[in-house]
């Protein structure tokens, strides 16, 4: 199961996330307790292993201007929090290395996530970032699991309720292994990724984590070079994969997240 620790605002808490076993580390741009200058999350970025991946977190913010930042630090995706539209996320898409559309649990959009041309739909509680969740039958017959990220009010006591209830392919938390906002709590941390893995196992099928359908991202977690290293030109995003494909230059391996071990 793919795990997301988001909101990270310093070096100390996103490597004591990727020794516990995170897949992932995400950096909040928008307005918010836990939003982090582009500068200093992409200093963090540069000192994390190559396999982990690095996610940009949006909110309305101007297409270009999130290319521009998540190119220009080298991310490998941009996680949209916003009112994007299909065309947007879409444009966005194209120009990333991957894309996480989020809504809040009920939306419509949900319904239509295709349409956004996303790699992966995460669902989340009312307000991100509270700490609050969501009735997780508002998922039942809606949404494809092999697509789906859990977020919402997740923390180490509800985790193996909610992947035994909802068998996501991957999980995104951020206040529920917090001491206070944008400061992890290493105990959590440890605890909670300890439970998803456990419950991965016991309640997740093999099938489901390789599932032809799976998403994944458009940039390699073992790449020599991430987008914008001088080395790959790829600063603009003309070197990126979108869905399988490439917009320009040679082909950057896939890292595929149906393969994922955890």
């Amino acid at each position: 199961m793919f795990i997301k620790i988001c909101g990270i605002t310093n070096e100390e808490d996103a490597l004591a996330a990727v020794a516990l076993g995170a897949d992932a580390v995400g950096f909040v741009f928008a307005p918010s307790s836990r939003q982090i200058a582009p500068s200093l999350a992409g200093d963090i970025a540069k000192r994390l292993p190559r396999e982990i991946v690095t996610v940009g977190v949006f909110r309305n913010e101007s297409a270009q201007r999130l290319v521009e930042i998540v190119n220009g630090i080298g991310l490998h995706a941009a996680q949209l929090h916003g009112s994007e539209t299909a065309g947007e996320t879409r444009w966005i898409r194209q120009r990333v290395g991957a894309v996480i559309k989020a809504f809040p649990a009920g939306h419509p959009g949900i319904r239509d996530f295709a349409e956004f041309g996303a790699d992966v739909l995460m669902v989340d509680g009312p307000s991100p970032g509270s700490g609050r969740m969501f009735d997780w039958r508002l998922l039942e017959g809606v949404v494809d699991p092999t697509k789906l990220m859990l977020s919402g009010g997740l923390n180490p006591d509800n985790i193996t309720n909610a992947i035994r209830y909802v068998r996501p392919f991957g999980v995104d938390v951020s206040s529920g292994v917090e001491v206070s906002p944008g400061r992890k709590d290493f105990n959590k941390l440890k605890d909670f990724i300890v439970r998803v893995k456990k419950a991965s196992d016991a309640y997740c099928s093999p099938g489901q984590s390789t599932s032809a359908e799976t998403p994944r991202l458009g940039w390699p977690r073992s790449a020599s070079a991430r987008p914008g290293d001088a080395s790959t030109g790829a600063g603009d995003g003309s070197d990126l994969s979108v869905g399988g494909a490439t917009t320009g230059g040679s082909p950057p391996p896939i890292y595929d997240w149906k393969n994922d071990e955890h």
